[in-house]
């Protein structure tokens, strides 16, 4: 799926055999620092909470230019299809 701030995409851990949902913020976008930090700061504030209707975070990072957070994976539907 795509949103206003990034691309996500099923992928799996090979490190840990499991399916992630993969949250990029494209190279075009990390360059602006206060939209890496923003980016950044989303990823806190949702590793900081702990529920059931929230999606846990396994990491953050940056590969290639492109900032990233590995998320769990929730098979469904989009929220937009909802």
């Amino acid at each position: 799926g795509e949103g206003g701030m990034g691309i996500v995409y099923e992928a799996r851990d090979t490190k840990l055999d499991r399916i992630v949902a993969m949250k990029v913020l494209p190279s075009k976008l990390s360059e602006f620092d206060e939209l890496k930090s923003r980016f950044l700061r989303e990823a806190r504030a949702v590793a900081a909470l702990s529920h059931e209707n929230v999606v846990a975070v396994y990491d953050i990072g940056e590969e290639w230019g492109e900032s990233y957070i590995a998320m769990e994976f929730v098979d469904g539907s989009s929220l937009r299809d909802i």
